[in-house]
């Protein structure tokens, strides 16, 4: 998208672009990079490091880490295209007008975001570069369509179910192909600059940000686009894998990931959506038989889809109150009993693992996400969502805004799932698929030698087994904080109360509501009733009752 900024007239080659990289951290199917060698002089290639991240949002180490890597990775591309990145310190709309004069820039170009921040500061932006004549061009590729043109197909409101995103993407057609890959042959006419002070604008090390090393994980999923793209290829060659992937039949708890984990290289943008989405129909025209959306990879790409849509049209969509798509739910305030879910210590030994998994690694399987999540609200704790989304948007490298808050809401059963007696066991759900606990034994060596049959329940064994295996239970490992099968029974009873509750505001809004509004609203309900009938029967096979 083009945003006329001023009356003077910009001859075709003249123009000194700053390309401003946020997420998009490629130069693969980069339309907006692209758009900035395009009838260029000189091309700026900045990523600024918003100090509101750092005070607002909430950051871990490893993700950082993650960051800085793929900032690095993205200069030694650029430098292969005889190019370089310029990191810049400081609030963007603090620092564009120095730019703006300091190197006489005439266009802007930057990938559209859809975050609630993001919109309101790239408006300011938007409005800083009016102000000083500089053109401004925006291109959608983080998302595989523009989830505006999404709302406005779907009659100004976002989908609220997977299914009526599928219809209207089947409307819509397929996602636009990616862009080319920016080359030294597209930079031939279009130089980047030596700065003054060099150094100045290099990327970062974590200790020049003050960060603590020391509480770094290992180092499985290194940050880049050269990564993104090895591992993408690297799982694309198993073809017979491709074509059966089924989402739900994924292992939690298996000792090497079974999910592809391109997740954070997606959500950082290392990886284009759209790239991988395109790789993937190739594999499926070449092996006609293979799984399909919602449990396939290509499903796994519209569930990421629907979430950057809803999210994107729907006010304070990362919280409860003012919500309109999540259930008003009387969640308690029990700081112990979150503290102890967040530092592993709720004496559940598949919930502590999962949990332990996630600080030291940064990544956790999809379905061991479901299971601390339901964990943490209607199945065990009932602690707001809101809670848990602030921890894993912490811990997690692939922490995304609004599938973090959409998949909260899913799992607490506030939003989109609604089977909410379905609740996750953090006894039998582990069994399934490793019933020696060779996962649980990874992550809590203090019970690496207990028996299997009381792996998942060491606080029934006799006093001899746990001293024989050098951990008992209520001192070296704590006892479990809850006891899940009353308070599960109790926490359904709880949530059929809230249900209770909104269908009987939803009946009084219905009434005093106009004739249009009622059919709107109607039209909804029935979208959520085919949804629980259909779209979840896949994920509430992997409850336990």
């Amino acid at each position: 998208m083009l945003y006329g900024c001023t009356d003077r007239v910009i001859s075709a080659m003249s123009h000194k672009t700053i390309h401003w990289f946020r997420k998009g951290l490629r130069i693969h199917d980069n339309p907006a990079l692209l758009a900035a060698v395009k009838d260029g002089e000189e091309l700026w290639p900045i990523f600024v490091l918003d100090p509101w991240f750092a005070k607002n949002a909430r950051v871990g180490i490893n993700r950082w880490r993650f960051l800085l890597q793929s900032l690095k990775n993205l200069d030694e591309n650029l430098k292969k295209v005889n190019s370089r990145l310029f990191v810049i310190q400081g609030s963007p709309t603090e620092v564009f007008p120095g730019l703006f004069k300091q190197w006489e820039i005439t266009r802007l170009t930057f990938e559209v975001d859809t975050e609630p921040y993001a919109v309101a500061r790239d408006e300011e932006v938007q409005q800083l570069a009016h102000q000083h004549g500089v053109e401004v061009v925006t291109e959608v590729s983080h998302t595989l369509f523009d989830v505006k043109k999404t709302i406005q197909k779907n009659g100004g409101s976002p989908p609220l179910t997977y299914q009526r995103l599928q219809t209207l993407i089947s409307q819509m057609g397929a996602p636009p192909s990616p862009a080319n890959t920016l080359t030294k042959e597209e930079m031939k006419d279009c130089r980047t600059p030596q700065a003054d002070d060099t150094e100045k604008y290099s990327v970062p090390a974590l200790e020049d940000l003050d960060k603590c090393v020391d509480e770094l994980g290992p180092n499985l999923y290194p940050g880049g686009e050269t990564e993104a793209l090895t591992r993408m290829e690297r799982y694309l060659k198993k073809t017979n894998w491709i074509c059966s992937f089924e989402k739900p039949k994924t292992e939690p708890n298996s000792l090497q990931p079974s999910t592809t984990v391109l997740s954070p290289y997606l959500k950082f943008g290392c990886l284009s959506a759209r790239t991988f989405y395109f790789r993937l129909l190739e594999v499926y025209r070449v092996n006609k038989k293979h799984t399909q959306p919602p449990v396939s990879l290509h499903g796994q790409l519209l569930w990421r889809e629907f979430f950057y849509t809803v999210g994107s049209g729907t006010s304070n969509f990362d919280r409860m109150e003012g919500n309109s798509v999540c259930t008003q739910v009387p969640w308690e305030n029990n700081k112990e009993l979150l503290e102890a879910w967040t530092q592993a210590r709720t004496g559940y030994p598949f919930i502590d693992a999962i949990m332990t998994q996630l600080r030291q690694e940064g990544w956790i399987h999809h379905l061991a996400r479901h299971a601390v999540a339901c964990f943490l609200t209607r199945g065990d704790l009932w602690i707001s969502w809101e809670e848990g989304q602030k921890v894993f948007e912490e811990l997690l490298l692939d922490a995304d805004w609004s599938l973090n808050a959409g998949n909260w809401m899913w799992l607490s059963a506030s939003a989109f799932f609604h089977q909410y007696f379905r609740v996750y066991s953090p006894i039998a759900f582990g069994k399934k698929t490793d019933k020696n606990g060779d996962y649980i034994r990874k992550y809590l060596p203090q019970l690496k030698k207990f028996p299997a049959q009381y792996i998942y329940e060491p606080w029934k064994s006799p006093q001899s087994v746990q001293k024989a295996a050098g951990c008992v239970i209520g001192k070296d490992y704590p006892k479990p904080i809850v006891d899940h099968d009353n308070v599960r029974k109790a926490n359904i009873k709880k949530m059929a109360a809230a249900y209770a509750k909104r269908k009987e505001m939803a009946t009084k809004e219905k009434s005093t509501s106009s004739p249009a509004k009622k059919r709107k609203s109607s039209a909804m309900d029935d979208g959520t009733k085919k949804k629980s009938r259909s779209g979840d029967k896949k994920m509430t096979d992997f409850f336990n009752k």
